[in-house]
């Protein structure tokens, strides 16, 4: 009886409660960003570079008034890339 006692005694003092056990550590956000970016594809850039990107090729207005033909979201933070024709 005085185990039954002490143990409901133990349960309400404040501190006294167990600690719920840590959980793992939650995935960076790198971990997360590259899984994200799953079924990019290679492409030439127009300086000679092969550049990895995940979003579509578009056709843009360039500085002559024609269209140039850019890769759109590549590795290392770039949103478009010239690309060789």
């Amino acid at each position: 009886m005085k185990t039954l006692a002490a143990l409901f005694l133990s349960l309400t003092l404040p501190g006294a409660r167990v600690a719920p056990t840590p959980r793992p550590p939650a995935e960076t956000a790198k971990a997360t960003q590259q899984r994200a970016r799953k079924g990019g594809v290679w492409y030439l850039a127009e300086n000679g570079h092969a550049v990895f990107c995940y979003g579509p090729v578009m056709y843009v207005k360039d500085e002559q008034g024609g269209l140039a033909r850019v890769a759109t979201f590549c590795n290392g933070d770039r949103t478009m890339v010239p690309l060789k024709d």
